[in-house]
């Protein structure tokens, strides 16, 4: 292990923010690193426990006690080996997983858990500026090709592995740039895009092809596919959740993810006709999650008149609830950084009408609180708080409802089954649709879900394509690494 006293000597620290006044002028990350020091102190805090109950938290099994002695030691190199030979992109998950390694952590059980998602971005950023993390170009082709559709992480990641194994890969992404929701879903002020174009030159330079603005079910035929020795389907789960409310066809209640899609456009210098600005509105935001976060968040650099947001669940404890111990997922508050820069937050509320004028414009919203009834062995039942109708003044309703599955066309088109979700059925751990040759992983497979988790399943499909393809892998399972990355 590190420093046998770590935990006992130091406290846990994070990196800090740049103060709120100055974070929202701007749409940068606006994180403040810890110096080396400070960031040695933290990997000396982790026990190496015999049981490491942070890998079972892991999605990826990442070989974090390892990790985190390097940087004890000052052995920035080896750290950023290990990390990388179980995560192929530390950097997007260092930025924004919620870390449910951390909530695993042994010793969260009496102290503030290691700060392992901190230790990780750090190592991989300076693996990046030391010129560490270079292209592993395969020493040999196998003459097989495969197409991967969708170039979110889940996408990313099965592309990379399945270049390593010395596969010929092209990867077909619909949006005019690659990333998938990472590039137009996640705010800039969160995941600055260069972070994901120098990745994605490594990949280029692996020998991975990339192919843009192609949908495929759409403006490139399923049959072109059929010239691929295998498809692995990695869309995402990209249908949004409407709300079957009263005036929801209101002009000014808008879908999330149009409204974040369009503002990083114009970080980023494209052109958006008829931009949604929430600029001197009353805004609501509707949906707790992280999504609707990143709602807020934006709002408020765009000038908002006011930031409310609803959620109809109840309001999580402060502390971890007895219903989920640890070293489960904790149900407890969480306030993110966009919620500190100014925003009134509502639980137990449902909205029951979108108000809007002659014209049609949004100007009011209706709700209600409400309570669940709990009852054993039955669905939770929503009821409606008698006298408790309420009208907010509102300009701009952002839906943040979160998504139903993945779109139906591909499946539709190539015959490939959905499950009862409407997720395209592939057995986990075999990721293998009803058609031998094409297989389904991520969001698109499991719903949706977690970027760690798109990338683990995106690692564990193109180990089960190689097989499918050659008989034999050896391209790693969960928690056994591999080298990639340096």
């Amino acid at each position: 292990m590190g420093k046998v006293t770590g935990f006992k000597e130091f406290e846990r620290k994070d990196e800090s923010y740049t103060e709120v006044k100055k974070r929202v002028e701007h749409y940068n990350e606006f994180t403040i690193s810890l110096d080396e020091a400070e960031i040695t102190k933290q990997g000396s805090r982790c026990m190496d426990c015999g049981i490491p109950f942070c890998h079972s938290g892991c999605p990826l099994g990442n070989l974090i006690p390892d990790f985190n002695h390097m940087v004890y030691q000052g052995e920035w190199q080896k750290a950023s080996w290990i990390l990388h030979s179980t995560n192929n992109f530390p950097e997007f998950t260092g930025r924004l997983c919620p870390a449910p390694c951390e909530k695993a952590c042994v010793l969260g059980l009496i102290e503030d858990p290691v700060s392992i998602e901190n230790l990780e971005k750090t190592i991989v950023e300076r693996a990046f500026k030391e010129g560490w993390i270079k292209p592993q170009i395969p020493k040999k082709r196998t003459g097989k090709t495969v197409a991967v559709v969708g170039s979110g992480p889940a996408g990313l990641a099965t592309a990379q592995q399945l270049n390593r194994a010395g596969h010929t890969v092209t990867v077909f992404e619909r949006d005019d740039e690659v990333g998938g929701l990472l590039r137009y879903g996640i705010p800039n002020f969160k995941l600055e895009k260069g972070i994901i174009d120098r990745r994605v030159e490594i990949l280029k330079a692996e020998g991975i092809t990339f192919k843009v603005n192609v949908n495929v079910g759409v403006n490139y035929s399923v049959k072109e596919l059929k010239a691929f020795d295998a498809v692995v389907l990695c869309g995402g789960a990209t249908e949004r959740r409407g709300l079957p409310t009263p005036g929801a066809d209101a002009d000014g209640v808008v879908q999330a993810m149009d409204f974040l899609t369009q503002q990083t456009k114009i970080v980023l210098g494209k052109k958006v006709e008829n931009q949604v600005l929430a600029t001197d509105k009353h805004v609501i935001v509707i949906g707790g999650g992280d999504t609707g976060s990143d709602c807020v968040g934006t709002s408020n650099r765009q000038g908002a008149a006011s930031v409310t947001n609803f959620e109809i669940m109840p309001k999580p404890p402060g502390q971890r609830s007895p219903s989920t111990p640890w070293p489960y997922w904790p149900l407890q508050l969480k306030t993110s950084t966009s919620h500190k820069e100014g925003c009134e937050r509502n639980w137990l509320i449902n909205t029951k009408e979108f108000i809007k004028d002659a014209s049609g414009k949004l100007t009011a919203l209706k709700t209600v609180n409400v309570e669940w009834k709990m009852v054993p062995g039955q669905r939770p039942q929503l009821i409606e708080v008698e006298g408790t109708e309420k009208t907010w003044p509102c300009d701009l309703a952002l839906l943040a409802l979160g998504f139903t599955g993945p779109e139906s066309t591909i499946a539709d088109q190539l015959g490939i089954k959905k499950d009862e979700r409407s997720n395209y059925q592939a057995e986990y751990g075999k990721y293998q649709t009803n058609i031998p040759n094409i297989f389904a992983a991520g969001d698109m497979r499991r719903g949706q879900s977690l970027i760690v988790w798109a990338i683990s399943e995106g690692r564990e499909a193109a180990r089960q394509v190689d097989i499918f393809l050659m008989g034999k892998s050896d391209l790693p399972t969960k928690g056994k690494g591999d080298l990639v990355g340096v």
